[in-house]
């Protein structure tokens, strides 16, 4: 207790092994936060110089097409692609699931026409102005995924100018809490028109942060309608914090016990900006030096940041799990590995399960992957240790701020659950295809190449009979390691049926999978792959 006080109050060396602490990394071209949880990296996030994360930005845009069949419409925002709006996505919003809506005195509720998506066509026909907020950036080839209603999260509120409705979040789960809060909303002065939800770092927030977050929120709004009417569509009305500011927006709450920094200006900055939020805040945020060592490798993380790319991820029980990431599941597979802790193979089995279940909610939020997410755990005979690896997957995943949906385990062992996914995964933006498997992870054996190639010389061979003399066959370099000593038998039936030479020769930079077969007499290619 004594520790965590001095924690709190800037008393003392950090230590980042304890408690929830944010390390960020500032260097000429990547910008990097880790949030450690005693010393685990649980969430892992960069920003690189020339990206542009447009999440949570808000456009006025135009409709470009609507398309009756995908229910959807593309609208134009000034970006390489078109947004992807749906339907649904510009049906005016009922209260989210997660949120219990508030009614405030002297505002009753109007009794507005239900729209449906039957209408919207008729609302926003091609080439009108609309105003969208980006809800799921670009990926691959797909253009960002964008909604009509919109709203400008703070500190302590989200508020939603075009809805007038008013929430607390479900998170909150202190009855006298929210009964406080719900007076709070009450007392707010928010405009004829809008609402606003409390969030969850709302709990045990004084009234006055409120009231100062309101105003913060209305003075953005205004310079976000001030650009709307100033300016034609498509243009960014409002762009969505850089990875600091957001970092300091979201991350900083009393759970983050310190935050270190390796840059002076940036912890000056984010000093700054907890200022503005309490002044026991700002005595958490310290500046550590990254000479001579980089801050990553001080506090020890470097190694785990790396294990973030690994297939395989072992587990505290010596069980392991292996990670298969594609672009619309991503498969997870639970094995025993070296734990033989446990004569009981089922208690051996369920504490495998239990600690996969733990490491799968982390590795999701760590590698940021989302979309239909398929585990597969190891069987187990009793319902009861079934919904007990079900319960630690849905406790630790309420950690995680997408919204996931989890179900189940079936009868053949398998858990299927559902990550909301914002941006692309942490591999997709570090990593990109490899030029010579060209992201397939396999390329063709040698001995593959052998049998393509001397079915390919046979078939030139039969076709050409007449007018072909020697022939040259180049080939990559393990390829011809081959022709010379397993297969050259081979070569050599082939060469008998042919009236001239088999020349083969290797060219070091050629693909596996690639040849060339070359009259030798025109130096003209017959046939190449």
């Amino acid at each position: 207790m004594i520790q965590r006080i001095k924690r709190l109050l800037g008393i003392g060396k950090p230590d980042p092994t304890q408690g929830n602490s944010l390390i960020i990394n500032i260097e000429r071209l990547e910008r990097r936060v880790a949030l450690l949880e005693n010393g685990v990296l649980e969430e892992y996030t960069v920003e690189r110089e020339g990206d542009q994360n447009i999440v949570g930005s808000i456009f006025k845009g135009r409709v470009k097409n609507i398309e009756p069949g995908l229910k959807a419409m593309f609208v134009d925002i000034g970006q390489d692609k078109n947004a992807f709006l749906h339907f649904w996505d510009a049906i005016p919003a009922a209260l989210d699931a997660g949120l219990e809506e508030i009614e405030r005195e002297g505002r009753p509720k109007k009794q507005q026409k239900k729209i449906t998506s039957k209408d919207i066509p008729d609302i926003y026909p091609v080439g009108s102005e609309i105003m969208i907020q980006v809800s799921k950036g670009p990926i691959g080839t797909k253009g960002p995924r964008v909604t009509t209603n919109i709203s400008l999260a703070g500190r302590y509120l989200v508020l939603m100018p075009y809805t007038e409705q008013f929430g607390i979040s479900r998170k909150i789960e202190d009855p006298k809490e929210r009964q406080r809060l719900r007076k709070i909303v009450q007392k707010l002065s928010v405009p004829e028109g809008m609402g606003i939800i409390m969030r969850t770092v709302a709990q045990g927030t004084r009234a006055r942060h409120f009231v100062r977050d309101l105003a913060m929120l209305l003075e953005q709004w205004g310079e976000v309608e001030t650009k709307r009417d100033s300016h034609p569509a498509p243009v960014c009305t409002y762009q969505e914090p850089g990875l600091i500011e957001s970092t300091a927006r979201d991350f900083l709450t009393d759970e983050v016990e310190q935050v270190l920094c390796d840059d002076l200006a940036t912890t000056e900055k984010i000093r700054e900006i907890a200022g503005k939020i309490s002044r026991r805040a700002k005595r958490r945020i310290h500046h550590l030096s990254s000479a001579p060592t980089p801050i990553f490798e001080k506090v020890g993380i470097q190694k785990q940041i790396d294990e973030a790319f690994s297939r395989q991820v072992w587990l505290p029980c010596g069980g392991y799990i292996v990670i298969d990431e594609t672009e619309a599941l991503i498969s997870i597979d639970v094995n025993t590995g070296r734990n033989r802790g446990s004569k009981d193979v089922d208690k051996m089995i369920l504490e495998t399960n239990v600690e996969a279940a733990v490491e799968v909610a982390r590795q999701l939020r760590l590698r940021n992957i989302g979309g239909l997410v398929v585990v597969d755990f190891i069987d187990m005979r009793h319902r009861k240790d079934q919904q007990a690896v079900y319960k630690a997957m849905k406790d630790r995943l309420k950690k995680d701020k997408a919204k996931t949906q989890v179900l189940q385990i079936s009868p053949i062992g398998l858990m299927e659950m559902t990550r909301q996914r914002l941006n692309e995964s942490l591999r997709e933006t570090m990593f990109e295809p490899c030029p010579y498997c060209q992201g397939r992870g396999r390329v063709k054996t040698t001995m593959t190449m052998s049998v393509e190639i001397q079915r390919k010389l046979n078939s030139v061979i039969q076709k050409h009979r007449e007018s072909l003399g020697d022939i040259v066959v180049v080939v990559n370099a393990d390829v011809l390691n081959r022709f010379k000593t397993e297969d050259s038998h081979l070569l050599v039936d082939i060469e008998r049926q042919h009236s001239g030479r088999l020349i083969f020769r290797s060219d070091p930079s050629l693909h596996r999978e690639r040849f060339a077969i070359i009259d030798a007499a025109t130096d003209r290619a017959i046939e190449q792959n």
